[in-house]
């Protein structure tokens, strides 16, 4: 039986993301992103935040940059990745990722203020919500295994 690695979330990006380059001009962008859930613990409402750590390569990278911001609510997809690397001390460290594969941008029209931020690509919702859809899914098995 195949096996199935999917990562969908829902959350706001705690930082802008942040790109880098890396020798064959391969881009790949950064950033945190925050999901929370509500409930009630003994008579009191509790809110507990997780924090993800997103990465995006190529293009998908670049319309990250473009499109995303701190703050912003976006829907995004992807799969589990868990590298390791030594730190400066010797000391073997292990990073969990989720490496997106698409995303959207979520919110009311007012979310998006007067960034003029469009693509042939957003559409309305019925409720008066806007939404933006960008997936460039690709294979970045090429860049396994880089120290990032």
């Amino acid at each position: 039986m195949a096996s199935v690695n999917k990562v969908i979330l829902v959350g706001h990006l705690g930082k802008d993301p942040e790109v880098r380059y890396l020798d064959n001009n391969v881009s790949v962008c950064s950033f945190p992103f925050a999901t929370s859930e509500t409930y009630t613990k003994d008579g009191v409402r509790v809110k507990h935040t997780e924090w993800h750590n997103i990465v995006m390569w190529r293009n998908l990278a670049e319309m990250a940059v473009k499109y995303l911001q701190k703050g912003k609510l976006a829907y995004i997809e992807g799969r589990l990745r868990t590298r390791n690397y030594e730190d400066k001390e010797g000391t073997r460290r292990y990073v969990t990722e989720i490496v997106g594969e698409s995303f959207k941008l979520l919110g009311r029209p007012s979310d998006f203020g007067q960034t003029g931020k469009t693509t042939s690509q957003e559409g309305e919702k019925s409720d008066g919500e806007k939404e933006v859809e960008v997936d460039f899914s690709e294979n970045d098995d090429d860049v396994d295994g880089l120290p990032f």
